[in-house]
């Protein structure tokens, strides 16, 4: 089970530019990793955006951010130009980081049953803990809620 407490799952995955990322190497600073459904849809955007703005805010406490979909590198590249995003987007085509923390779940859409992505945020200590995990995320004030306990980690 991925809980607050527990090592944070390693995951080894491209980014827009095609340049490997591996969380277990960027022990030091706190890491937010946020996971989402799909890029350049409604709720998704919003959070991409909310996070982009912030992100001085972030790099000010030492936190990296990270965002995680099961879209390719081509579609992450797409959709941070689009929407002037800066922050880095890594690719989960083959779901192993949506599985790695259990946001790879069964959802239903008028009475459809499909598998899909569960919006959650880790926030993950210097030491590689799991300091927070928020699912079922609801995209509005989220950004500030998980900003604040970056801060909060930072002391």
């Amino acid at each position: 089970m991925v809980s607050e407490g527990k090592k944070a799952p390693n995951i080894k995955l491209t980014d827009a530019d095609g340049v490997l990322v591996e969380l277990s190497k960027l022990k030091g600073s706190p890491v937010v990793v946020y996971f989402y459904p799909k890029d350049d849809t409604s709720g998704c955007t919003k959070e991409a955006l909310d996070f982009s703005s912030q992100i001085s805010e972030f790099d000010g406490a030492g936190a990296i951010v990270l965002g995680i979909s099961p879209d390719s590198e081509k579609s992450h590249k797409k959709f941070t130009e689009k929407h002037d995003l800066n922050l880095r987007l890594l690719a989960d085509t083959d779901k192993k980081a949506a599985d790695a923390y259990e946001v790879w779940v069964e959802k239903s859409m008028y009475g459809r049953k499909y598998m899909g992505v569960e919006r959650s945020t880790f926030l993950i200590d210097k030491t590689g803990k799991l300091a927070r995990v928020w699912r079922k995320v609801k995209v509005p004030g989220h950004v500030a809620e998980v900003l604040a306990a970056v801060k909060n980690l930072a002391g």
